[in-house]
């Protein structure tokens, strides 16, 4: 069960800091696109890279908040997911394939972490 959770920290960790990257770069002129770029979307992707990091140390160090901030993490990600499709006119289709793959890996991540979350919310509760 242990390496579930390394995995689950490894995906944190590398959506996170492709985020801050990628992010960082685009805000400071590095890297410029040729599609319309939402600088809004871009702080808040930089910003969720640096939480995505927090949140694979509590992966990796079992910390029992860890699960709190992963749901926190991938419900962030989709309520954006949902304002950007439905109500941003202006958001380019690699800004929704972007946060959709985030999305991805969130739930994969939720997924790896379930089961040894709720086992050890059983134990307790015994």
């Amino acid at each position: 069960m242990k390496y579930l959770y390394k995995i689950a920290a490894i995906l944190a960790l590398f959506i996170g800091g492709i985020s801050v990257v990628a992010g960082s770069k685009v805000l400071l002129g590095i890297d410029v696109k040729d599609y319309t770029v939402l600088n809004d979307l871009v702080i808040y992707n930089v910003i969720f890279g640096a939480i995505s990091l927090v949140v694979a140390y509590l992966i990796l160090k079992n910390k029992s908040f860890a699960k709190k901030a992963i749901v926190f993490v991938l419900a962030a990600h989709i309520f954006v997911a949902i304002y950007l499709y439905f109500f941003s006119e202006t958001v380019a289709s690699e800004s929704l394939k972007a946060m959709s793959f985030r999305i991805s890996i969130w739930i994969v991540i939720y997924l790896l972490t379930f089961k040894k979350f709720k086992q050890k919310t059983l134990k307790i509760t015994k």
